[in-house]
């Protein structure tokens, strides 16, 4: 029985195998005979009188063998496009034989290819200096590829990243948005936006890398920028921001030495001034009458001093010296704390940013960042903060090129990893709710009532609470040298609490410095959307459970010689 068994299991492998052999051998003549007439046919369409002119970009690039066959079907292609005879006999739609377009890397993001990536010999993909890509969807003009390598930024203004969906025209959406008439693209995924072209202009060839999101369209290169002219907005897009009243403030005494720049003219209104210090890329628009000044805040001229309103709506010939001026925020940045960059040498101190989830842990990477100039770290990879331009969040988290790690783990073992640590602490129900909103939502959502109603609102709580108060009690356990920041008191008194932070980060800043990150100070971080209709979620079962956390850490702040919890935290 076991040997017609045996027989039968042989001849169903060697079957198996042929089936296997045919397979692949039809495919491959069916692939062969494809080709065939692709060849065939492409001549007799270019003998056709007229015909070359209606044939596709992709077509025609093919037969000459720019394009690889799968190109045809990519489908970020425009299948629109037409490429005439003018363009084919011009010496940049020659390209050497053999070149090929480059294939899309379609690898997920995840940190360890992110690090890997950086030391990639072959580098992002590139396109041919001398092809030309498809004519972007952008509005703009394109204007050449400018180089960026010196100390400072000329487009330094909204600055934006997207691995994976960068086009022109998004970057020229973000940059019209703020009221900036020109938009850079480097690196095929990082956009910038200012008022001024840089001024050294390099060769078409070196802004040879394709945007991430926008096949056959330049998006400059390492230091190399592709300028656009922003152009009228595309319907669909964001509308352009408008200046936002800061208050009535007094007029210094020395007007011509503490404001840059002046115009004066009849019937002045608050958008004339507005715009003519947008142009000069100035974020402050003073108004007096028919005055207009443009300044930065400076410890002559600070946001701190408003006045009563009232004070303003007399007229200027009324008023008592030295008078009163309406401040206005224009749509652009103070670009004066904007530059950013790595370490120039690796960090002998690790330090890590550490809180809670949802008690300010990005916020606060978004002041250090400003005030110090360094990036900051991430002991994990978020796109969505990556896109919003912390160009660390790519980078290794060991690393050591950035001035301080994000962590929200807790434990010996990860705390001892660091040598010292910034503390955020967040009062818990604040925290609370911040992190679930951005669990349900996002970074800037709220979630839905349905989230709230549901049984995962109470679920999350029990959970969660817990680890606020754990998180707290084991770094002032095993971290080595802490220093512990409330987030309200970093609401509440931002240069000075943010001056203590940066000297603990062993960095010396400019009061001019922090004084920018004050007016800069909330970023792309304020929540959209309809907020919840009950503003108090919390149970009297949740608020006992949350009060007891809150007694134990504030005593053991206070056994560390640390300053209790501030008042507000006590239990309600």
């Amino acid at each position: 029985m076991a040997k017609p068994f045996f027989r039968l299991q042989k001849f169903l492998r060697r079957t198996q195998f042929l089936l296997l052999f045919l397979t692949a051998a039809y495919l491959m003549t069916g692939s062969l005979l494809l080709l065939q007439r692709a060849r065939v046919a492409l001549p007799q369409a270019l003998r056709a009188p007229g015909s070359l002119q209606a044939l596709p970009v992709a077509t025609v690039a093919l037969g000459m063998g720019l394009l690889d066959g799968r190109g045809l079907h990519d489908p970020h292609s425009s299948p629109d496009l037409i490429l005439d005879v003018d363009t084919l006999r011009s010496p940049l739609a020659r390209l050497p034989p053999g070149i090929r377009w480059p294939r899309r890397n379609r690898s997920s993001l995840r940190r360890r290819w992110l690090h890997h990536l950086n030391n990639d010999p072959q580098g992002p993909p590139t396109l041919s200096p001398e092809a030309p890509g498809p004519v972007s969807r952008s509005q703009g003009t394109y204007l050449g590829c400018f180089s960026e390598e010196g100390q400072e930024r000329t487009l330094k203004g909204a600055v934006f990243y997207d691995l994976r969906k960068m086009t022109v025209s998004h970057c020229q959406d973000a940059c019209a948005e703020r009221s900036y008439v020109y938009a850079g693209l480097e690196a095929g995924a990082e956009c910038y936006c200012g008022n001024r072209l840089p001024v050294t202009r390099v060769s078409l060839k070196e802004c040879n890398q394709e945007c991430k999101g926008e096949k056959g369209a330049f998006c400059g290169a390492v230091h190399r920028l592709s300028v656009y002219s922003v152009g009228l907005q595309q319907s669909g897009s964001r509308k352009r921001r408008t200046a936002t009243y800061r208050g009535c403030f007094p007029l210094p005494e020395n007007i011509t030495h503490t404001f840059s720049s002046s115009l004066t003219q009849a019937n002045m209104t608050v958008e004339t001034c507005s715009g003519f210090c947008s142009q000069k890329e100035f974020p402050l628009a003073i108004l007096r009458g028919w005055d207009c000044y443009c300044t930065y805040p400076t410890p002559q001229f600070s946001l701190r001093d408003a006045v009563d309103g009232t004070l303003c709506s007399q007229a200027p010939e009324a008023q008592e010296l030295p008078g009163y001026c309406e401040v206005y925020q224009t749509p652009v940045q103070d670009t004066r704390c904007t530059d950013r960059r790595f370490l120039p040498n690796k960090s002998k101190v690790f330090v890590a940013l550490s809180s809670f989830p949802g008690a300010g842990n990005t916020w606060a990477r978004h002041l250090i960042e400003h005030a110090t100039g360094f990036y900051t770290g991430s002991y994990y990879f978020d796109g969505t903060l990556y896109n919003k331009g912390f160009k660390g969040e790519k980078d290794h988290w060991r690393s050591r090129r950035t001035i301080c790690v994000k962590t929200h783990e807790s434990g010996r073992r990860e705390i001892e990893m660091f040598d010292s640590a910034i503390l955020l602490i967040r009062n818990p129900y604040r925290s609370l709710v911040a992190e679930f909103n951005r669990k349900c939502a996002g970074h800037l959502g709220y979630a839905p009532d349905r989230n709230w109603k549901s049984k995962e609102w109470p679920d999350f709580v029990n959970s969660y609470a817990s680890w606020w108060s754990s998180h707290v009690l084991d770094w002032l356990k095993y971290g080595k040298r802490l220093l512990v920041v409330h987030y309200e008191e970093l609401r509440r008194s931002l240069v000075p609490t943010l001056r203590e932070m940066v000297a603990f980060l062993n960095v010396s800043v400019s009061e001019e410095r922090l004084l920018c990150v004050e007016n800069n100070k909330e970023g792309s971080f304020r929540r959209r959307g309809r907020r919840p209709h009950d503003p108090e979620p919390f149970t009297p079962e949740m608020k006992d459970l949350i009060n007891g956390y809150i007694r134990t850490v504030d005593q053991a702040l206070r056994d560390h010689n640390w300053a209790g919890l501030p008042r507000e935290y006590v239990p309600r």
